[in-house]
């Protein structure tokens, strides 16, 4: 069975791959910040998609699908994108730091800190695109 993005099943094996990855544990060892990310509707998406997760120190301590920003009222880093800017992404034809700096992917949080971090969202991305076989 393929697993679609945008889902919680995608979601759930996301934050598998984020705990189980050596590699990405190695790179985000003193990554600290929760991600709150908000999908807007484009293309084949017809409704927003928002959801969370808790990086700590090269895990991902929670996820949470269809999340509501009332329950997170202060992530480290709120990210927003049109769904076909962030599917972009997860295919390798849109490069991160390009989609940030083209305000394609609007970062809200410490640009200082993730800038001291790019090799840590380019291994979340990596890790991201590795799961995502089938898009919406």
């Amino acid at each position: 069975m393929t697993i679609v993005f945008p889902s919680v099943e995608w979601l759930q094996t996301l934050e598998q791959k984020l705990n189980l990855d050596a590699v990405h544990a190695e790179i985000a060892k003193n990554w600290e910040g929760d991600l709150f990310f908000s999908i807007e509707p484009a293309g084949n998406l017809k409704e927003p998609v928002m959801f969370y997760l808790d990086l700590w120190h090269g895990s991902c301590r929670k996820t949470e699908y269809k999340a509501d920003p009332a329950n997170y009222p202060n992530p480290a880093f709120t990210l927003t994108a049109r769904y076909d800017d962030i599917t972009a992404i997860l295919s390798g034809k849109l490069n991160p730091m390009t989609a940030m700096m083209t305000m394609k992917l609007k970062v809200n949080g410490n640009m200082g800190y993730m800038m001291r971090n790019v090799p840590v969202i380019l291994d979340f991305v990596r890790c991201a695109q590795e799961i995502t076989a089938e898009i919406l």
